[in-house]
């Protein structure tokens, strides 16, 4: 007791005297700028509009806020700041990322075992360049508030999070950690539940239906709360009839190219091999997009969790070291085993970065996300980078794949205001980045600093603290 006392006694108070947040010595231990005012000079900034980026820029923020964003030439810098050189280096918004969770999933056996990762996955986020993030779907809510409020608190290290409620999920699939509801009056009653306690967002998943799907917008819109889903049983032109706010996966859960598909019934082997025969360039496809946008429906791009195995990382964006050791060597020998064996996965994977370069050209907003779960190679912090590396793989330019990255998520949460872009008045969640990102996107890995309403981590110490973790904590 002594001991904790003593612990709780030795908390340090932030510089960013906007929010007066308290910070432990564990997590001021990462921090490694804390001025009151700070400017970061002579950098190369890719803002998050979409604008070109722009070269010889400062930036400069005060009490967790961008006061002067403009050529380093006319910039003045207060007397009081501290002084960052960002020459060489780019700097960008922090990610808004609305396709992560607080967990990790390991094949086992016949289904998957899910493993939350309360230590582990926030401060890879944050690492990573994550600012906020959605969980879409939780296997522990109670657990994923909980670090929401330990985060906001300075205990834990992390990024902002918008908290989805359990999963809204017929009995269908063999995962014990998901959670499952029965009928429509059941759908409402977890939605309530869930938005009492504070979860801001729902996700409905693949044996989910249109029933379900109603009961639940009845429950969310009243509250001004969104929904999202990974789905099958539903279409995505059903789902977009009843008010569906985002499909998560871009186009690679629609069962709507299924063959004879059948209301409400989910048969996810048969719905993939529409997919797999749908022409890149078909009329049906078009259409759905051109309806998808009609109804204001946004969709999430979650490219990493896809990525084929054949001529990549066994870990998307490097992040093998970050398993223990147990897991490395199973996705090394997975990897291994699959090389050459993956055509037909490549071959969707390249249909559908084209989708979703066609559903951005037509004016839909597009979103970015990472699904940390599959076959396991895809891990919080490493896949976010990798995210926007295999955007402009699809096809966008580094600036148009930091805006989906960035200001798109936080339009679609509804914090565009706040958050999502460096310019005047908005908070100081930025990434400083060593290399000329619009040059060589692969240089976003090189994080050096993650501020968060201007509080600068260091990314590198973050990355180093949960090397061998993930999967235990």
């Amino acid at each position: 007791m002594l001991a904790r006392l003593l612990l709780l006694s030795a908390t340090v108070f932030a510089a960013s005297a906007h929010a007066q947040t308290t910070f432990t010595p564990q997590v001021s231990e990462y921090i490694k700028v804390k001025g009151n005012v700070v400017a970061i000079t002579d950098v190369k900034l890719i803002d998050g509009t979409g604008r070109p980026a722009q070269a010889h820029q400062t930036v400069v923020f005060q009490e967790g806020r961008i006061t002067q964003v403009g050529k380093a030439s006319k910039v003045k810098v207060p007397k009081e700041a501290e002084i960052i050189s960002g020459a060489g280096k780019t700097l960008l918004p922090g990610f808004v990322m609305l396709h992560e969770h607080l967990y990790y999933t390991m094949p086992a056996g016949s289904f998957f075992n899910i493993a939350e990762m309360p230590y582990s996955f926030p401060r890879l986020y944050l690492a990573g360049g994550a600012t906020t993030i959605r969980t879409a779907g939780s296997v522990e809510p109670q657990t994923d508030l909980a670090i929401q409020r330990l985060i906001g608190e300075g205990k834990l290290i992390g990024p902002s999070i918008d908290v989805t409620a359990p999963y809204i999920e017929e009995p269908g699939m063999d995962i014990p950690a998901l959670n499952t509801v029965h009928g429509p009056e059941d759908a409402a009653r977890t939605a309530t539940y869930w938005a009492d306690r504070g979860c801001t967002s729902f996700k409905m998943y693949m044996h989910a239906t249109r029933a379900d799907l109603a009961a639940v917008v009845s429950v969310a819109h009243p509250r001004h709360l969104k929904i999202t889903g990974h789905l099958c049983a539903i279409t995505y032109r059903e789902a977009a009839e009843l008010g569906i706010d985002n499909l998560e996966h871009g186009f690679m859960a629609s069962s709507d190219f299924e063959p004879n598909h059948q209301p409400d019934v989910c048969d996810y082997p048969t719905s993939h091999r529409g997919l797999q025969n749908l022409p890149e360039n078909s009329p049906e496809m078009k259409a759905l997009i051109q309806f998808l946008i009609s109804k204001k429906v946004a969709l999430t791009s979650t490219l990493p969790v896809f990525e084929p195995y054949t001529g990549r990382e066994v870990v998307l964006g490097g992040g093998l070291e970050a398993l223990i050791p147990q897991l490395q060597e199973r996705e090394q020998t997975t990897w291994q085993r699959n090389q050459g064996r993956d055509s037909a996965s490549a071959a969707l994977f390249k249909k559908e970065m084209a989708w979703e370069k066609m559903f951005y050209d037509a004016g839909g907003l597009l979103v970015a996300g990472t699904d940390p779960t599959g076959a396991g190679r895809t891990v919080a912090g490493y896949a976010n980078r990798r995210q926007v590396e295999l955007l402009v793989e699809a096809g966008f330019t580094p600036a148009q794949a930091i805006k989906i990255s960035t200001l798109n998520g936080a339009t679609y949460l509804g914090r565009a205001a706040q958050i999502g872009s460096v310019e005047v008045g908005k908070q100081a969640d930025l990434v400083l980045v060593a290399g000329d990102v619009e040059q060589d996107i692969r240089q976003v890995r090189n994080t050096e600093l993650v501020f968060k309403q201007g509080v600068g981590f260091d990314s590198k110490k973050l990355f180093e603290s949960v090397k061998g973790k993930v999967g235990l904590n």
